[in-house]
């Protein structure tokens, strides 16, 4: 039987004699520099000639030592060094094509030389580690639902997965594998295991990697890029009038939706989709800050473009929802650049319609009985809200509450895999920078008149949030021509509930 220092002993031994013949020369066991060196020099000898399983004798003969400790540091130094530099260049993770697979090839690069650098097995908790914390602690300035601290509620949930969970997949994940490698492969399960992740790992960079697309056209179809915002170009003859689109909620899109539904569009214009800064493609454009301004001057931006690229003096202006209240402003300051303004599911005060979608909502759910979300209503006062959280309610609820239809079309090849899974996310940052900074818009008060003809198109079963403060603006809005076309049955996205009639409203303006 051994005694409890018979492995020491052996070990020793088994490295080196010499080793074994410093022991016995300081039987009191004090340990100078040259004995220090001896043990360690035995445990390097015992590393190459015997594979030991981690235990007592393994973490004594590494713990301490200056390489192992050197090597520690340049790992930790290494994937901190990773996470500042994503931190300052995509602070809310890979949001483009691009970025993501650089994540991928520089995460398993850095993965690579850590676990080279040190073959330990805790430089798989280590380096992920550092570069998270160092990831973390870099984008504190930046704001926004995929970045804050994670949120108790559903729209917190989808936040997590989809911002920090599909930054992990495209970082965290492909270190994991560098790492492994680095440390060299072991046999059985850990072989198999280790082969399976890199298959996996290769499927996903080549789903990501799939780009964009548009079916072509005779006249032109492409997706192109303005001032780093994306824009859909569409048209069966490019010699016909050009129509800019601007989509409805911060950070949304509609490239899916004008592909499913209006088509047809195509025939009479050349219709340009703007992914609005922070929506879809444009996500990436997204700031630390977003402002009216700021999408006045990106319209315009892509207004100029379309106008030289078209060779026509002035364009036609098309605004959704929230795209609306942009749209009526740029026209209203800039009514040289426009043949007309068209506005859809039109808002007019952000505020006002915020107040009475509370109040609806809340006599919908007492009349209801649900009592968590009338004592959550209740709780929380009327708007506005300080973040988008609190505006869950009413995001969450009014279309059940106005009977309205609500789609997301993401099944296009227009969006790639990495735009599909940040859909959510995009509306939730952009939401919670942008909307605070709308609030106080009240068209009645800056849009009394317009320079250009005015058409309006709005559902009878529009929402009332929105209907009410229309109808007051319109009735005293001065143009040179107004009209308005009301769909029957239909609510907010009349124009995608009823396509064909809203086309053959469109081809009917004067051009």
């Amino acid at each position: 039987m051994y005694t409890m220092n018979a492995p020491y002993s052996r070990a020793a031994a088994i490295a080196s004699p010499s080793a074994t013949r410093s022991r016995a020369a300081d039987p009191g066991g004090t340990s100078s520099p040259n004995s220090m060196a001896a043990a360690y020099v035995a445990c390097r000898r015992l590393r190459t000639y015997q594979r030991w399983r981690p235990g007592v004798l393994g973490r004594m003969c590494r713990a301490g030592s200056p390489a192992t400790i050197a090597a520690m540091t340049y790992v930790l130094v290494l994937a901190a060094a990773w996470g500042v530099t994503t931190a300052l260049s995509m602070p809310r993770g890979p949001l483009t094509t691009a970025e993501a697979l650089t994540s991928i090839v520089i995460s398993i690069a850095v993965g690579l030389a850590a676990g080279r650098l040190w073959r330990s097995r805790w430089t798989l908790l280590a380096a992920p580690a550092a570069f998270l914390l160092a990831l973390e602690l870099g984008r504190i300035p930046v704001r926004g639902p995929s970045v804050d601290a994670p949120h108790a509620s559903a729209f917190g949930f989808v936040a997590l997965v989809a911002g920090r969970g599909v930054h992990g997949l495209l970082s965290v994940f492909p270190m994991l594998l560098g790492v492994s490698y680095g440390r060299g492969v072991a046999g059985g399960w850990k072989r198999l295991v280790t082969g399976a992740a890199t298959a996996v790992l290769l499927v996903l960079t080549v789903l990501v990697a799939l780009p964009a697309r548009t079916a072509p056209l005779p006249g032109v179809a492409e997706l192109t890029t303005v001032d780093g915002l994306n824009v859909m170009i569409r048209g069966g003859h490019t010699a016909r009038p050009v129509l800019l689109f601007l989509p409805g909620a911060p950070g949304g899109s509609e490239l899916g939706a004008m592909r499913k539904h209006l088509s047809a569009l195509e025939d009479s214009f050349v219709v340009a989709t703007l992914d609005r800064r922070g929506g879809g493609a444009s996500y990436a454009a997204l700031g630390r800050t977003v402002t009216m301004d700021d999408a006045i001057a990106d319209t315009l931006a892509v207004t100029d473009y379309l106008r030289t690229r078209f060779h026509q003096d002035k364009i036609f202006l098309l605004g959704h929802s929230g795209g609306s209240l942009v749209g009526a402003l740029t026209a209203h300051r800039h009514p040289e650049r426009y043949r007309a303004y068209i506005g859809t599911g039109q808002a007019v005060d952000v505020e006002a319609s915020d107040k009475l979608f509370y109040a609806d909502i809340l006599a919908w759910a007492r009349t209801g009985g649900r009592t968590s979300l009338v004592r959550q209503l209740t709780d929380q006062g009327p708007p506005p809200w300080k973040d988008v959280y609190a505006y869950e309610p009413i995001m969450l609820y009014e279309n059940e509450v106005y009977g309205q239809r609500s789609e997301f079309v993401v099944d296009v090849p227009e969006y790639t895999l990495l735009q599909k899974a940040h859909t959510l996310n995009a509306i939730l940052d952009t939401w919670t920078l942008f909307y605070p900074r709308v609030q106080d818009v009240d068209l009645r008060r800056e849009v009394r008149s317009l320079a250009v003809p005015a058409y309006f198109v709005q559902g009878t079963n529009e929402m009332r949030g929105l209907a009410v403060l229309f109808a007051e603006w319109y009735e005293a809005l001065d143009a040179p021509v107004k009209r308005l076309e009301r769909f029957e049955g239909a609510g907010h996205r009349a124009m995608f509930e009823q396509p064909d009639r809203f086309v053959t409203f469109m081809a009917s303006l004067p051009t």
